[in-house]
């Protein structure tokens, strides 16, 4: 199965979080978390930090990620890794293809005509929400 990993960053003050707004498709147009491919061999924790890295230009140094959920999608061969975790100080955002920007953490999440994923991204938010002191600590 090929794996891929998503990643809710939040800012040091937790009232936004980071999305990127997809370029192509899937999900053209709408907002999403950064994220990408899990390379052969590599580790879940090792993929997202090398995904968040090439995305935004955050580095490990500045954020503490917590592996949070998965989905699997057997009849398509394919499973995503969810991850979290606020940011440690202010950094600087280094775009790779999509453009990134924060929007606020009181959001509707389960807006399907503003974010991707037929609602998991708002499912992924209430489980944050729950898990806020594991991922926060």
């Amino acid at each position: 199965m090929q794996g891929y990993n998503v990643i809710a960053v939040f800012s040091p003050d937790r009232q936004t979080m980071l999305m990127c707004k997809r370029i192509k498709d899937p999900y053209k147009g709408l907002y999403n978390f950064v994220g990408g491919k899990i390379e052969r061999g590599e580790d879940g924790y090792s993929a997202a930090y090398r995904e968040l890295y090439e995305e935004t230009g955050i580095d490990k140094t500045d954020i503490r990620l917590v592996h949070l959920m998965d989905f699997s999608y057997p009849l398509c061969g394919e499973y995503v890794e969810v991850y979290a975790g606020g940011l440690k100080r202010e950094t600087a955002l280094r775009e790779e293809k999509n453009p990134l920007l924060w929007i606020s953490a009181d959001d509707n999440f389960f807006d399907m005509t503003k974010y991707a994923g037929e609602g998991n991204i708002g499912h992924i938010m209430e489980h944050i929400k729950i898990h806020e002191t594991e991922i926060f600590d």
